[in-house]
């Protein structure tokens, strides 16, 4: 089957940003000029998804305000000669079709994943995180496609992270696929955990804010019982569905931002501005100039 649906979870309180997300949604704060949760749309739209199903809370009404027609703005800036930036107001509302469902509990991740069960019914779905930004040649969720429609089983992406962050993610334990069309990028997983201590890590391999899941995923989360910080986790519902049915990591192609706190956001922001045609030359000049 075609992967036809991504959900994006979006309900999250946005602690670590505070002050600023006490009145917007952390997923709306902009790299450069450009909201969190755009660049995760945009990576839908271009991996051929033609539904997105956002899972949001309360105070989240700014993103689906952003992924509105805004017909007034719209003729504000016909009517100021600033056709540019009209197309590119006008295109956001076209990126994919987009669908709503309210996580009324914040209960984790995957307990947002379940409230969009309804939503996406019997067949393969894609989840992204939107703290992940990721820039790459081919879009990581098309990437994970490839490997879902070779494989017929669900992927999670994965990359390399120094030994000593290992616990700030989940972490699996998996065999090399010798596949030598993915030239050493795909796994078969064993085992996963989340946020293991450097000590008990079985690797430094962390799944990252990318997923292709089967649709039997929803009956691991609905049997799954709250763990660390009384939530549902997603990693212990997938550790269930291993026990049933195989799951591959893939070493995705791409430089990924993990714009999920303050420092990461930073580096986002710097590294993506830099590469702007429009921002890049002067700011290079600007950062050279600090007596650093």
């Amino acid at each position: 089957m075609t992967i036809r649906k991504a959900v994006l979870p979006v309900a999250g309180l946005g602690t670590r940003f505070l002050p600023a997300t006490k009145a917007q949604p952390k997923e709306m704060m902009p790299i450069v000029d450009k909201p969190l949760v755009q660049y995760a749309v945009e990576e839908v739209s271009g991996s051929g998804i033609p539904m997105v199903i956002f899972v949001t809370g309360r105070g989240k009404n700014a993103i689906e305000n952003h992924f509105d027609v805004s017909v007034e703005l719209e003729q504000e800036l016909a009517g100021r000669g600033k056709e540019d930036l009209r197309r590119q107001v006008q295109s956001i509302s076209g990126l994919t079709e987009m669908v709503y469902v309210r996580q009324k509990h914040p209960r984790g991740l995957g307990h947002a994943i379940l409230v969009a069960r309804n939503l996406v019914g019997d067949e393969p779905f894609a989840v992204l995180l939107s703290d992940d930004v990721v820039q790459s040649r081919v879009p990581v969720l098309k990437q994970m496609i490839d490997v879902y429609a070779r494989y017929g089983a669900s992927v999670v992406a994965i990359e390399r992270v120094e030994r000593r962050t290992v616990s700030q993610y989940g972490v699996i334990r998996g065999r090399l696929v010798p596949d030598k069309e993915l030239n050493g990028r795909l796994y078969r997983i064993d085992d996963m955990v989340e946020k293991p201590a450097v000590a008990e890590a079985p690797s430094n391999l962390a799944v990252i804010g990318r997923y292709i899941l089967t649709p039997a995923v929803f009956r691991e989360l609905a049997s799954t019982r709250p763990g660390a910080g009384n939530e549902i986790q997603l990693t212990d519902a997938l550790k269930r569905l291993l026990k049933k049915e195989d799951i591959y990591g893939y070493m995705f192609e791409g430089k990924r931002h993990d714009a999920g706190d303050k420092l990461g956001f930073l580096k986002a922001t710097v590294e993506i501005a830099l590469q702007r045609d429009d921002l890049g030359k002067p700011f290079r000049k600007y950062l050279k100039s600090l007596k650093l």
